[in-house]
């Protein structure tokens, strides 16, 4: 498995949100200059999270985007598997229940299903909340005397 920039630019975007945008609204091109990422190519990664609502949208001279939730509402899995779609490690495990004839007998299902599982678990056990926290505790200890 392989995450794609527009997944990867995902966590980036909303994490620049969950950073500077808690009261107002954010600016496509302000995102984009700070985190390097063009701003066409955030305009096609906002269209796929606003289908999902996940953001709060403005138009007009103040506009812009801001979270719809507290960053500790969103996980890292839950915005790759919107921009990514399944994040299955093997095309037998992106449909539930499996639909792949060899299922029953296939020796190395387990494999896959517990990678699977801990792709899944890991991805949803981190928050926007948390990569804020533990990048404000890597700056307060990193000070120069």
């Amino acid at each position: 498995m392989k995450i794609s920039t527009k997944g990867r630019y995902a966590v980036r975007m909303l994490l620049d949100l969950a950073e500077h945008g808690s009261e107002n609204f954010i600016a496509l091109k302000e995102i984009a200059e700070r985190q390097g990422i063009s701003k066409k190519y955030l305009e096609q990664i906002v269209s796929v999270l606003n289908k999902s609502n996940i953001l709060l949208t403005t138009r007009g001279f103040q506009g812009g985007y801001k979270l719809a939730k507290s960053p500790d509402s969103y996980t890292v899995g839950m915005i790759l598997r919107l921009t990514e779609g399944s994040l299955a490690p093997v095309s037998c495990l992106e449909q539930i229940p499996n639909q792949c004839e060899r299922s029953s007998s296939c020796p190395t299902l387990f494999i896959w299903e517990g990678l699977n599982d801990v792709i899944n678990n890991y991805l949803d056990s981190i928050t926007l909340q948390d990569i804020l926290d533990r990048e404000r505790e890597n700056y307060s200890n990193n000070y120069i005397i």
